[in-house]
This record gives structure tokens, sequence and C-alpha cells, in this order.
């Protein structure tokens, strides 16, 4: 090999190493989430989303004090992992009411990546499939 050909390989090394860790950073929980800001939200649902990579699902949550409502978006793990959680597709429907364990996003905005989801209307609770790694007790 010439010095051309390992320089070569070196640079296309390095731009392959580069262009990977945005990609590392999207799946990262650390990225988005803030593992010191704990949630507990009760809320009604608005919106299933079950697809891959994630499912998402929304959840309008009145503010107790000024009666304001404000639309929460939360992930879950892959349609495959949650499955072996319990769920399905007709799980939660839109108008169930939910309560929802996760954690927030660090922007503070109302999104959150949710470790387990307990149905209201018949106490089940299922595990959320969370990329945090914390499985919730049955």
């Amino acid at each position: 090999m010439t010095c051309s050909r390992i320089g070569f390989f070196a640079l296309a090394l390095i731009i392959a190493a580069a262009l990977a860790t945005p990609l590392l950073a999207h799946h990262s929980f650390a990225a988005e989430y803030d593992s010191k800001q704990p949630i507990n939200i009760k809320g009604a649902v608005t919106k299933v989303e079950w697809m891959n990579p994630h499912v998402y699902f929304y959840i309008d949550v009145r503010d107790e004090q000024t009666g304001k409502i404000t639309n929460w978006a939360f992930e879950m793990g892959a349609p495959a992992v949650i499955q072996r959680n319990g769920w399905t597709r007709n799980s939660m429907k839109i108008g169930d009411l939910v309560i929802v364990e996760g954690t927030r996003a660090k922007s503070g905005a109302p999104h959150g990546n949710a470790r387990s989801v307990t149905l209201a209307a018949t106490g089940k609770k299922l595990g959320a499939g969370s990329s945090e790694g914390q499985v919730p007790e049955q």
C-alpha cells in the first residue's frame, strides 16, 4: 500500500466516524431527556403513533391551578419492544385516561420519555420500553 492509499483510508475512516457521532446522539437518552426531572402526569389520550423507530402518544393535561390544557408528547420504545411488555395497537385509545411515569425533556417543553403507562380505567400498568433502561415494577 502506498502512502497516498493509507492517507485516503485514514481520511475516509475519520469522515465515517464524524458522520456516525450525530447518529449516536440521536439514540442517546441523555441527549434529550434529563433523568433528574422525573414526571408523573395524568391526562387523556389525543393521538397514538404506532410506528418504527418509536411509538409516540399524546395526552391533554389540565393544570390544576389554572385549568389550562397542555398537550404532552411521550416517546416509548419500538413497537416490537413494547409488545413484549404487553402492549397491542389497541391498548391505548383516543380519550383513554392514562398516568405516565417517565422523564421530562431537557428543553422544558411538554415532551417526555415514558417509562410506564397506567391505564386509569383498569389500573393495568405497562412498561413503555424507555431508552432510559429502567423497567417499572409490575
